[in-house]
C-alpha cells in the first residue's frame, strides 16, 4: 500500500486502501500496522487532526483490530 508522509512526531506516513479500509501507519520507530475495517471519515479526521499521535491514541488503536506488516 502507498503511504503519504505526514509531519507528525510519531507517525512517520497514512495510507488507505477504502476499498477494504484498511489503514496503514508506519510509526517513526520504523514499524507498520494496519487497522481493519477504518471508514473512510476516520482517515480523512485522523489526517485533518491537530495532533495525529493524540488522535490515533484515542480514536484508533483501541477501536480497530490490527497486525504489525513489518
Amino acid at each position: 500500500m502507498e503511504r503519504e508522509p505526514i509531519g507528525s512526531s510519531v507517525i512517520a506516513a497514512v495510507g488507505y486502501d477504502s476499498d477494504e479500509e484498511v489503514l496503514e501507519i508506519e510509526f517513526r520507530s520504523g514499524r507498520v500496522y494496519q487497522y481493519f475495517d477504518v471508514p473512510r471519515r476516520v482517515h480523512k479526521a485522523l489526517l485533518a487532526a491537530d495532533s495525529l499521535g493524540a488522535y490515533f491514541n484515542t480514536r484508533i488503536k483501541p477501536r480497530y483490530r490490527s497486525a504489525e506488516v513489518r
